[in-house]
């Protein structure tokens, strides 16, 4: 077949409407027009499409935090001087408890009659021990010009008394004259010794 013949058999061929429409709808195809969305819940002025997180609600009238009032400066001031007096009283005490032990500061021994015991009758020796103050417990023991000392005595010394009086009571009997020594050996705290001497008369 020449190509003339071809050109001379050619027709075109005729489309159908439907090729540039596309498929016509029938009766049965409705079309859906979109509708508005419709809220499901209403807080406040916020408007809420379905699950989520809800707002704060925003406060009906305003809220104003109450200025807190200045403490004045006498306040301060008297707390500062009650503090600085307690810590001082506390400061006291701890050192009149846990303080330096007691110290002896002088030892010193007399006769309570300086003219001497009489005829058959007891002398009156006295040793003054002064101390720091402090509370603790002195031992000692007294010793005469006769050969004989006491046994080991001790003497309780409370808190704040700074003076302890010791006495030791000896007795004499019988005529005549006799020239008698004392003396108070401090055993503790320290080692000091203190002694005195009295006559004892009796003409008869």
């Amino acid at each position: 077949m020449s190509d003339n013949d071809s050109d001379d058999e050619y027709s075109a061929t005729v489309l159908g409407s439907h090729w540039f429409s596309g498929p016509q709808q029938t009766s049965q195809q409705t079309r859906v027009q979109p509708q508005e969305a419709v809220p499901d819940r209403v807080e406040g002025s916020v408007l809420r499409f379905g699950p989520g997180v809800t707002a704060a609600m925003p406060a009906p009238f305003p809220v104003v935090a109450e200025p807190v009032p200045a403490r004045r400066r006498g306040e301060w001031r008297r707390y500062t001087l009650a503090a600085v007096v307690l810590l001082a009283v506390l400061a006291y005490l701890a050192w009149q408890r846990y303080g330096p032990a007691i110290e002896v500061r002088d030892v010193t021994v007399a006769a309570a009659d300086p003219q001497g015991p009489g005829c058959d009758s007891t002398a009156d020796v006295v040793a003054v021990v002064r101390t720091n103050g402090r509370p603790g417990t002195l031992t000692y023991r007294w010793i005469r010009s006769d050969g004989t000392q006491s046994e080991q005595l001790t003497e309780r010394v409370p808190r704040g008394k700074k003076e302890a009086r010791l006495h030791l009571l000896w007795t004499f009997q019988g005529r005549g004259t006799y020239t008698a020594e004392a003396k108070l050996q401090l055993v503790s705290p320290g080692q000091r010794t203190a002694a005195t001497r009295f006559t004892y008369r009796c003409a008869g």
